[in-house]
């Protein structure tokens, strides 16, 4: 889900306060919910504090980002605040952005590619396959990791 979050600042009454819209339809924004905070207080906690006392007091019962939207934030909220020409600031975020990417994946289709790439090489050489060749290619145990007696799919 795509989101969008606005600051404004209003000086005249030391306030800054956080706009909360979801994406309905492509491209299309509503108005979810608001926050309004003490301005000096966040600045203070932004420059004093840090990162986790931000969070802390960011975080309220309808307004609760997870770590990485919060994080990502308080970046941009120390930013908009160190460059001060603007009253207002809109941070996007996708939670697509969110989902990490396992190493662990990556570095199997690596090794299944490198498999093809063998596989490949052994069929376009002179088209004799060793048997060495054949065992180092079929090395894994394709034995049944079940029982016969495993009866569980079949409940009574």
């Amino acid at each position: 889900m795509k989101q969008k979050f606005r600051f404004e600042i209003d000086h005249d009454n030391d306030i800054l306060t956080l706009f909360e819209s979801a994406e309905a339809d492509a491209g299309t924004f509503f108005p979810v919910h608001n926050e309004k905070y003490g301005l000096k207080e966040i600045k203070d906690i932004v420059y004093g504090e840090g990162r986790d006392a931000f969070i802390e007091k960011l975080r309220k019962k309808n307004l609760f980002p997870p770590f990485d939207l919060a994080s990502k934030l308080f970046d941009t909220v120390k930013e908009f605040f160190e460059s001060g020409t603007e009253n207002k600031l809109v941070v996007d975020y996708d939670d697509a952005e969110s989902f990490p990417v396992l190493e662990a994946e990556i570095e199997d289709e690596i090794e299944e590619i490198d498999e093809i790439v063998e596989v490949d090489k052994l069929l376009d050489e002179d088209g004799s396959v060793s048997e060495d060749d054949i065992k180092e290619i079929d090395s894994d145990d394709d034995t049944p990791k079940f029982k016969l007696e495993d009866n569980s799919e079949f409940e009574k």
